[in-house]
């Protein structure tokens, strides 16, 4: 009787345990996703002037910087990652534009866009390695054996990496 009592108390003990570290891998992974929201909210927040800048220099297309603008606007209410990309790319394009506009590349506000733009780029960079080192973890102990029968028990999902938008049009869900 006590052997039995004993076993199920082990039993109780490592579901508890199990579930813990569950929480607490979930919980690593939604805060890497948070560091990724942060930098791109940065990155987005200095578009406008972005967006004022090159309209001064060049003839970029009003269709392409209303684009922009609109998705701004909808990440930061949505905070869709996949909205996000798209943005970034954006982003990326209107950098580009320097190259078209030797003026414009001249402009020390265009020049501090552009450096400020390309730092956070980089910050970014490592958010998204990080976020994708937390989803492996997180994933790889949702399919290890003995830790997958708690997984199953109580509804944890796989996550799915962060991939570039150029890669692929999926976006990073937290089950």
């Amino acid at each position: 009787m006590y052997i039995f009592i004993i076993i199920i108390l082990l039993i109780l003990i490592y579901i508890i345990v199990q579930y813990n570290i569950f929480v607490s891998l979930k919980k690593k992974l939604e805060r890497s996703k948070s560091g990724i929201d942060i930098y791109l909210s940065q990155r987005f927040d200095l578009i406008p002037n972005l967006v004022e800048c090159v309209k001064q220099y060049s003839s970029y297309e009003q269709s392409t910087l209303d684009s922009i603008t609109r998705n701004r606007t909808k990440y930061m209410e949505t905070k869709n990652l996949k909205d996000a990309s798209i943005l970034n790319s954006q982003c990326n394009s209107i950098l580009l534009q320097g190259e078209n506009y030797p003026d414009l590349k001249a402009d020390e506000q265009f020049l501090y866009l552009e450096k400020t733009l390309s730092k956070m780029e980089n910050q970014l960079q490592a958010a998204k390695r990080i976020y994708n080192i937390d989803v492996t973890k997180y994933n790889t102990y949702i399919y290890s054996f003995p830790s997958s029968i708690i997984a199953n028990l109580f509804h944890f999902e796989e996550a799915e990496l962060f991939e570039a938008e150029e890669d692929s049009k999926e976006n990073p869900s937290i089950s």
